[in-house]
């Protein structure tokens, strides 16, 4: 019999959690409710990100469901009809049926369970709201596949004021996931660092690593897609966990020496920790990758600004630049 990790009996228990609860409690809620759960977790929100949106199903002209999944009926109709868009579209085209997309907020909670960068635990929970989108079948345009037919370029402003909701808004855990386990994972796939290790390492080796948790500023964003040979490939990217516009850096043009410290200064001291403009540099690209040449030629012609640690980091993604 397969053994049940600790980590996945805490996400079948958060997922029965969802299901139990409004969407309307609020994180603060949410939040108490996981202390129950998992007691030795002090899990808390550091993010909330909206604005996007999941392809959902198929209604008929009442808002009564026809299907669940949009992409999977709108393939097995096509087939149905020999792969006759035409075809597809003269018979469904009075029937009034309407696509719905899932339109959410990803809640990200995190719990540490270590000291280093990595060792915590990261947790997703959605909040989704399914919406009645665009007419399916029009008498004035025939979609040329069944992407164009389930997610057209139109229905992004058909789907905004026109959209009706369908249903009450509701909650779903999305991800429960050790972030150490899973970016040793994603190290299994390639020998070489990517750049999600590459900045964590970054990280632990800055005046950032010494001075606070990784897990207070910045949260994992992962997906997955299938190679060729139909193996799971991992990416992963950091998000600044900022609820809000981060802060500008603010510099004239070929600023060096001391003014340029003293910018350097002011954005650390916004975003809350040293080297903040060098993490902000590769993510939300609120701080110019000129800075970062900026600064060693300063260092080159004498002024130590930085401790040698930052210095190190800043050459070595000099000499071996990423992004995300």
């Amino acid at each position: 019999m397969k053994r049940v990790s600790r980590w996945d009996e805490l996400s079948h228990r958060v997922a029965e959690l969802c299901v139990r609860i409004p969407a309307t409690v609020g994180p603060a809620v949410l939040a108490r409710q996981l202390a129950v759960l998992a007691p030795d977790l002090a899990f808390r929100e550091v993010l909330s990100r909206g604005g996007w949106y999941r392809l959902g199903g198929v209604v008929d002209a009442e808002g009564a469901h026809v299907a669940d999944d949009l992409e999977a009926w709108a393939e097995r109709e096509l087939g149905a009809h020999g792969d006759d868009m035409a075809a597809l579209c003269d018979d469904y085209i009075d029937r009034g049926l309407r696509a719905t997309r899932l339109t959410g907020r990803t809640h990200y909670f995190v719990a540490a369970i270590g000291s280093g960068a990595t060792d915590f635990v990261q947790l997703e929970i959605e909040e989704l709201q399914e919406m009645i989108c665009h007419p399916l079948f029009t008498d004035d345009s025939l979609p040329s596949g069944v992407e164009e037919l389930v997610d057209p370029r139109r229905s992004h402003a058909t789907c905004g004021a026109g959209a009706q909701p369908l249903g009450a808004p509701f909650l779903a855990m999305r991800r429960l996931m050790p972030v150490a386990t899973f970016l040793a994972r994603m190290r299994q796939q390639k020998p070489e660092a990517q750049p999600i290790h590459r900045f964590v390492a970054a990280w632990e080796a800055s005046s950032a690593g010494t001075a606070t948790q990784f897990s207070n500023h910045w949260v994992i964003a992962v997906r997955e897609h299938l190679d060729r040979y139909r193996q799971a490939i991992l990416h992963a990217t950091p998000v600044a966990a900022l609820n809000g516009t981060p802060a500008k850096f603010v510099a004239a043009f070929g600023m060096r020496g001391l003014p340029l410290r003293d910018a350097m200064l002011r954005y650390d001291k916004a975003i809350g920790y040293p080297m903040a403009w060098f993490f902000h540099m590769l993510t939300t690209k609120s701080a110019p990758h000129t800075l970062a040449n900026a600064v060693i030629d300063d260092v080159q012609a004498g002024f130590h600004y930085l401790p040698d640690r930052d210095v190190q980091v800043v050459k070595e993604w000099l000499y071996q630049p990423y992004g995300f």
